[in-house]
């Protein structure tokens, strides 16, 4: 049957671990950069256009999708450790279902308020909020597929989807751009893009959601799902709202700078996040089997090595590669916020990893810190603006606030009864 076959090919060993890491690494700086170089198109549209493109794309960016990868990649892997794949098949289409039916409200609400929506961003064509509320349909489906493909750990298919959704991006981009069609036909790249990442993932997964489902604990999986939403959630505001922000802040020159200093700062995550989606199925699955391994420190220290690395090389190269994905004019304010901006998201990164062992040991103790953190934060950049480093600042402090509090449930206070997997 094809889910013995998904279960047996579990691969294991810490030789397996690293090819796969590797593999996945080399997917993820690939995607990552097909959609950074994207941003060389700045110089053609001009700050204003780039704005609008950014502006439209944080509406996804700002999405859980996070939480709703882990909610897949979790019960993905818990199913197969334990033989459910038919209850899996039926979380599968509950929640492909749930989220069709948010995205479809959502929809209509940003519908009924679009002329409201485009005031705020200062931005007179509707054509890209059009394209917007697709990708957000996208954006929404794509995680749960790459959550089922993280779970039953194929990570081939995961990497080439990455690929894909890069790939396109960056070539029809391009071309429309090169069209004339600017901010709209930079998001009409990111469209097509994710309709083939996301057909691929779905395709991929099929022998986990297409056969026979089985009746399931909906309010054990409940239990289970609105923590890991709701801490993922807090994680994912740390992580992007800080340009949905600036948008609203800064004139539109200064937004485009500030896009530009963040897409390379965050391609931290692109270079670490990889360790910890590797590490994720692994821990779930010796957690259901009640197995030890000290993976996560492993991990950790990895994360924090090559963060900062990457954190100090990104501020000292990082002027030089905006001059030349962006132009002079972007140099002289990006430079300035790209050491603030790299060094924020270490402490980022590394509440990636322990986020990422306390989920898959099931606990979630730290998902009421988290959003009443996230809240914190928010609130904080209504009141702290007066520049973008200023922003930047108060994302650093939050960031290294929620490693702290990620760091007190493994270590300082770890849930009792549970496995020593992850601990010193």
């Amino acid at each position: 049957m094809p889910e013995v076959a998904i279960q047996s090919a579990e691969p294991k060993g810490n030789a397996t671990f690293f090819r796969q890491s590797g593999w996945l690494m080399i997917a993820n700086i690939g995607a990552g950069g097909f959609m950074w170089v994207v941003h060389f198109l700045s110089r053609v549209v001009g700050p204003t256009e780039y704005g609008v493109y950014i502006a439209f794309l944080s509406l996804a960016m700002v999405l859980p999708t996070f939480p709703l990868q882990m909610v897949l990649a979790q019960q993905t892997a818990k199913a197969l450790a334990e033989g459910r794949q038919r209850e899996l098949a039926g979380i599968i289409r509950l929640l492909w279902l749930i989220t069709f039916l948010v995205w479809f409200v959502g929809a209509v609400l940003m519908m009924a308020f679009r002329q409201d929506l485009l005031a705020q961003w200062k931005v007179a064509d509707s054509s890209g909020l059009w394209l917007t509320i697709l990708i957000l349909l996208l954006s929404l489906w794509l995680p749960l597929f790459w959550g089922a493909l993280q779970g039953k750990q194929d990570f081939l298919c995961l990497g080439w989807s990455m690929i894909l959704n890069g790939g396109v991006r960056l070539c029809l981009a391009g071309l429309a751009v090169y069209l004339g069609a600017r901010a709209v036909g930079m998001l009409g790249g990111v469209l097509i893009g994710l309709v083939l990442a996301t057909g691929l993932a779905i395709w991929q997964t099929r022998s986990l959601w297409s056969g026979p489902s089985a009746p399931f604990d909906w309010r054990g999986l409940l239990k289970q799902i609105l923590p890991l939403v709701l801490a993922s959630g807090a994680f994912q505001v740390l992580f992007t709202a800080d340009t949905l922000f600036a948008k609203s802040f800064f004139d539109p020159d200064t937004v485009g700078f500030y896009g530009s200093a963040g897409t390379l700062a965050r391609a931290l995550m692109w270079l670490v996040g990889p360790l910890a989606a590797v590490m994720f199925p692994r821990l779930v699955h010796s957690a259901a089997k009640a197995e030890k391994n000290n993976l996560m420190n492993l991990v950790l220290l990895g994360t924090a090595v090559l963060s900062i690395l990457g954190a100090i090389l990104v501020s000292l190269l990082g002027p030089l590669l905006i001059r030349f994905v962006s132009g002079e004019k972007f140099v002289a304010v990006a430079s300035i916020l790209i050491p603030w901006y790299a060094f924020a998201m270490v402490p980022l990164a590394m509440s990636n990893v322990l986020l990422n062992n306390l989920f898959a040991k099931a606990d979630f103790r730290a998902a009421a810190p988290l959003v009443i953190l996230a809240i914190g934060y928010t609130l904080a950049l209504t009141r702290f603006h007066a520049t973008p480093v200023v922003m930047l600042q108060t994302m650093g402090v939050f960031n290294t606030l929620m490693f702290s509090a990620c760091a007190w449930f493994t270590w300082a206070h770890p849930q009792s009864g549970m496995s020593g997997q992850g601990k010193a």
